[in-house]
């Protein structure tokens, strides 16, 4: 393995840096300090005022942003289909979930995508031309099986030779299942405690 470059180096650097931070995120999100921001109420209410001062759209940026920020999808899906209602909440959520892939896909992209190519050895480079050549199928089987946050495996992927367009076509298949079963239950719930 020969030594890097100096600009790769600091890519592989950077790209580490935040793995590392968006895994911290995600895990001060679900556990640490950072969950008192995602307490329902406070949260349904801020994405509710979002939807109301500029519909859904702002809702659906602020959900991204949420997104790129490792906040956990599953807590953004019911925090959207409480503010939002479950078929609002359904589509804000998918089309957040669409925009946040793609800006952090293009990340992992710009920081890492070179480091795998040069660096990362015939073994590495066969499984990402793999991954690639099951492109779509690959990104449905990574959404309805979690493995690890959201923002984490769409830079990973981003350091893939796998195309945006299976990427993006990947993440809403993948998603659209359990996004409405969601969104079926929780409009079956509120009815049954609105009785």
């Amino acid at each position: 393995m020969s030594r890097l470059p100096p600009t790769l180096h600091r890519r592989l650097i950077a790209l580490t840096l935040l793995l590392l931070a968006l895994i911290g995120l995600s895990l001060a999100w679900r556990w640490g300090p950072l969950e008192a921001w995602l307490e329902p109420a406070r949260a349904a209410h801020l994405l509710r005022g979002w939807g109301d001062v500029a519909g859904p759209g702002l809702a659906a940026l602020g959900l991204a942003l949420g997104l790129v920020l490792a906040v956990p999808l599953s807590v953004l899906t019911l925090l959207s289909m409480m503010a939002l209602g479950p078929w609002w909440g359904s589509a804000c959520i998918v089309a957040a979930a669409l925009l946040a892939a793609s800006i952090s896909q293009t990340l992992g992209r710009r920081l890492g995508h070179q480091l795998l190519l040069r660096w990362a050895g015939p073994k590495v480079l066969r499984v990402s031309e793999s991954l690639a050549a099951r492109g779509l199928w690959a990104v449905v089987t990574l959404r309805l099986l979690p493995i690890a946050p959201f923002a984490v495996v769409n830079m990973v992927v981003g350091t893939t030779h796998l195309r945006r367009r299976d990427m993006l076509l990947g993440t809403l298949i993948g998603m659209t299942p359990l996004t409405v079963a969601m969104a079926v239950f929780t409009d079956w719930f509120v009815g049954r405690l609105g009785r």
